[in-house]
């Protein structure tokens, strides 16, 4: 049975966030920094409507401006750079999103490389993801940043923490590992060519999952105690309908787990705040460069009138 004091509750975690975001939104715009997000969608995809849908609403509700560009599959790479390099140069748009899926002609990251790094609000610029390598990061990617941040809201300790991540990707995966690392966690790092999987997960504190497998992770793989924080978002057919559920086995993880995430209602909510958390990062960036090339005074504003 699910103990209620086991769960992350990723949607109470999201809005503490949205207060202080809100907070910081109001104070660049009184600096003459209004935030703006420019989505732009690539062919009829309707996964990436709900997210974009998700993405304005809470984007409204802490005050960033929010606008949807929808292009047709058929758009070629280089008009699509050609529309970033636009946006890039644009001082009253301080974020640029790309949606996903993409139509397959395109290179999504040849696109992510094109957007500026203060303006990559999904932290997945190779500049800002080089940055956690460094133990440097100020743009983070918004899934890793959020796995990482609900870690930590359960007030465990990260130094000597041993941890295991299951799926290496570049964009969640590997970055969750070196965030930890910088921590002082001890991380290991698996994948579908790791031999055996329980026995790393079985001696981990913690454990993050992000492979896109319904049910991989089951009570039996993890320590008693364990923190579980499961990334995966899958459909799957019930005698209800379509449900959506994570990596992990819910019920038998939640009977070992010290702490669990939902899934949804886990790292989603806060994958959206910590793209916003960064929108608002990047707007700082781009005050605080304009004000050393130009001058303090300086604003979008003022920029745009400039002769």
């Amino acid at each position: 049975m699910e103990n209620a004091h086991k769960l992350l509750d990723g949607r109470k975690i999201a809005r503490d966030m949205h207060e202080r975001i809100s907070a910081d939104v109001k104070a660049l715009g009184k600096d003459g920094w209004p935030l703006k997000l420019v989505s732009i969608s690539i062919g009829e995809t309707e996964a990436a409507r709900l997210y974009v849908r998700n993405q304005k609403r809470t984007a409204n509700k802490t005050g960033i401006a929010f606008e949807e560009r929808d292009y047709p599959a058929d758009i070629s790479q280089s008009e699509l750079l050609g529309i970033i390099q636009g946006l890039n140069a644009d001082p009253r748009v301080t974020g640029i999103i790309i949606q996903r899926p993409t139509p397959e002609a395109v290179s999504v990251r040849h696109l992510q490389r094109s957007i500026h790094p203060f303006k990559d609000v999904e932290g997945m610029h190779p500049s800002n993801i080089g940055s956690i390598v460094y133990e440097a990061p100020q743009i983070g990617p918004c899934t890793a940043v959020a796995a990482v941040h609900l870690l930590k809201s359960t007030n465990t300790p990260l130094q000597g923490l041993e941890v295991t991540v299951i799926g290496h990707s570049a964009i969640v995966g590997k970055p969750i590992a070196f965030l930890l690392m910088a921590e002082g966690a001890t991380v290991t790092v698996c994948h579908h060519e790791t031999r055996n999987l329980a026995m790393h997960s079985r001696a981990a504190d913690a454990v993050f999952v992000a492979v896109g497998k319904a049910g991989l992770v089951t009570g039996d793989m993890l320590k008693p105690g364990a923190v579980l924080i499961d990334i995966g978002i899958n459909q799957i057919d019930t005698p209800d309908g379509p449900a959506f559920v994570g990596d992990a086995d819910f019920e038998s993880c939640a009977e070992t787990a010290g702490w669990i995430t939902p899934v949804p209602g886990g790292v989603g909510p806060v994958t959206v705040a910590t793209l916003l958390r960064n929108a608002v990062t990047a707007a700082q960036l781009q005050r605080d460069h304009y004000a050393s090339e130009f001058g303090t005074s300086h604003s979008v504003y003022t920029l745009l009138t400039r002769k």
